[in-house]
């Protein structure tokens, strides 16, 4: 028994000294997929910055936040400015806080009171979902508003594109997000494939972490 246990280890050995040439794809899959999102998210919301700050500081129909104004320029330069440093790998651990720090605020104001699912799924994805009551308002609403488009519509062609939902706007996204975010904070941009790395490199620091 303790030579399979021991040959186990080795072949496990192997496979992560295999496995650590490639360290970086993690970070840089993660930093790809997330950096264009707030890059476009934050544009959007400086050439519409009236109109965001508007929704900030709206008690009836928007989030009612003190100083709207400057909350907007806030969460859009910080999602402008950290999603470049995490397509670039610059400065990653920094720009992951308050990139962090947005998603939170988001989950909490914008999207808290509406539960966990972005889209209501009958079949729940996740089993701590709190507004299973918004699920089964959706579907009765979607259902119904696909009787009304085939009663009096091209229903074919408005479904070319994809099928009608109605969007619950739970958290999900905005608490996604902050997860792969807090991977980012702990591994960095990645080894070999992050400005970090280079410029840590060329400084004579530690690679690990980089």
């Amino acid at each position: 028994m303790d030579g399979v246990h021991n040959g186990f280890n080795r072949i496990y050995r192997c496979f992560l000294q295999l496995l650590r040439p490639l360290d970086g794809l993690g970070p840089l899959a993660l930093r790809l997929f997330l950096g264009p999102i707030f890059v476009l998210a934050g544009w959007n919301k400086i050439t519409g910055i009236e109109n965001v700050a508007a929704w900030f500081g709206n008690p009836d129909w928007g989030l009612g936040l003190p100083a709207p104004m400057l909350m907007a320029w806030l969460a859009a330069l910080t999602e402008f400015l950290g999603g470049i440093a995490l397509v670039l790998g610059l400065g990653v651990r920094l720009a992951a806080i308050p990139l962090m720090f947005t998603m939170a605020v988001a989950a909490v104001t914008a999207h808290w009171q509406y539960g966990w699912h972005a889209l209501p799924e009958q079949t729940l994805t996740m089993p701590w979902e709190w507004r299973k009551d918004l699920i089964d308002e959706g579907v009765a609403r979607k259902d119904k508003a696909v009787e009304l488009l085939k009663a009096h519509g091209n229903y074919e062609w408005l479904t070319q594109a994809g099928n009608f939902t109605v969007l619950k706007n739970g958290i999900e996204f905005a608490a996604t997000y902050f997860v792969m975010l807090l991977a980012l904070l702990f591994t960095g941009g990645g080894r070999f494939v992050s400005l970090d790395y280079w410029i840590a490199r060329r400084r004579g620091l530690q690679e690990k972490g980089w």
